[in-house]
């Protein structure tokens, strides 16, 4: 089983773990500098998604408990055409917040032979609980980061994380959240390729919202480098 190392929510980081797994270089994490229209318009176009980290809490656990028992005594189930998949090892939550944002736009992007495609071609056809499973024996894909940040030094930390990344998508015209901990993808309503950072940013100032006293929040988004 693979060992998962943290992820700081720096896209410099980010990019060469992308392109280190094959990603086209046509498309970049940058900074999201601020969550108002103002700020926002700083941020390149087209968005494929937005990453959100923020400080793990019980407001979020508890969050998360309710929406999730409220959509599964619904019925709700996860869109075919959606690629989410559960989190199983601790600290991978960037692994999956990037690979959720270059897996639910594949018609997009390029991507090189190399253990992620691999990964998304293995991945195709199973559920999310099967998906993560996946990832868990994917030492290629998170080693990858691993030999990135130390060097392929084995001497690392490896704590409790204390915080969580998600990843908002468009798909057929829907935004949705993606979260590793959560058992289906949450829909938050339509959206638009020209509104969807700015649908994203709402949400984004959402989850803030319900943390007052933090601060530890940080949001990036995939954008085209051209």
């Amino acid at each position: 089983m693979a060992v998962a190392l943290p992820m700081e929510s720096n896209p410099e980081v980010m990019n060469k773990y992308l392109y280190k797994l094959g990603v086209s270089d046509k498309w970049k994490m940058v900074d999201v500098l601020g969550l108002e229209n103002d700020a926002l318009q700083w941020v390149p176009r087209p968005v494929l998604a937005v990453l959100l980290l923020f400080p793990l809490s019980e407001n979020y656990e508890e969050h998360r408990s309710r929406q999730e028992t409220e959509l599964l005594s619904n019925g709700h189930e996860a869109p075919k055409d959606v690629f989410h998949l559960k989190q199983v090892l601790s600290n991978v939550c960037g692994t999956i917040a990037l690979v959720h944002s270059i897996a639910n736009n594949v018609q997009s992007i390029d991507i090189e032979d190399g253990p992620l495609k691999k990964y998304l071609s293995d991945a195709e056809g199973l559920d999310a609980a099967a998906k993560g499973a996946l990832l868990e024996n994917s030492a290629a894909l998170l080693d990858a980061y691993k030999d990135l940040v130390t060097g392929g030094n084995e001497d690392y930390e490896d704590g409790e994380p204390s915080h969580h990344f998600v990843t908002f998508i468009q798909k057929d015209g829907k935004l949705f959240e993606l979260d590793g901990r959560k058992a289906l993808p949450i829909e938050h309503g339509t959206t638009t390729s020209e509104t969807f950072l700015e649908d994203a940013a709402k949400i984004c100032r959402e989850f803030i919202a319900r943390e007052p006293e933090n601060i530890g929040f940080n949001v990036v988004a995939l954008v085209s480098t051209n």
